[in-house]
């Protein structure tokens, strides 16, 4: 019988294995989920509002084309995003610093240290836990992250 004439093995049942990290980091993906749905429901944002609220609170005072270039969408979804935003209290329109015509998207400081009030005790109790860990293990952990980081682009980049 040659090669050609075994029959594949069965696929085996349930999930697939992973190794303990690799399913650790699929559980940081959901639970990242999770907090990101809780900052939705405490602020009433929908996702693209969430996604250009954290640009703006990250990046500072940004124009709608730049934000809909960060965002992937188109810039009339960024204008009825951006007008939600405005509706909510979450950001304000102001006048571009070197352009006349032009205007800038700027959070509220108000929506700034309520979203901040929610995000930064989260990274600051992730970032504590390497503590726990010596100098030379915390650059083992950045060297993972940093690989995984890698192999995500890697995934994510479209073939043109």
């Amino acid at each position: 019988m040659n090669t050609a004439d075994v029959p594949d093995a069965p696929a085996p049942s349930g999930p697939p294995r992973f190794r303990a990290p690799t399913t650790l980091l699929r559980e940081v993906l959901d639970v990242t989920e999770l907090f990101e749905e809780r900052m939705r429901r405490e602020l009433t944002v929908n996702p693209t509002d969430l996604e250009a609220m954290e640009h703006l609170l990250m990046a500072g005072p940004l124009a709608p084309s730049e934000l809909a270039k960060r965002l992937g969408i188109s810039t009339a979804s960024t204008t009825t995003a951006v007008d939600r935003l405005v509706a909510l209290g979450h950001v304000t329109r102001e006048p571009h610093p070197t352009d006349r015509r032009g205007v800038m998207v700027v959070p509220t400081p108000a929506s700034r240290a309520r979203a901040l009030g929610m995000l930064m005790p989260m990274v600051q109790d992730v970032d504590r836990e390497l503590d726990q860990f010596t100098p030379e293990e915390q650059d083992v952990i950045a060297r993972y992250l940093s690989r995984v980081i890698a192999t995500y682009r890697a995934h994510a980049a479209v073939d043109d």
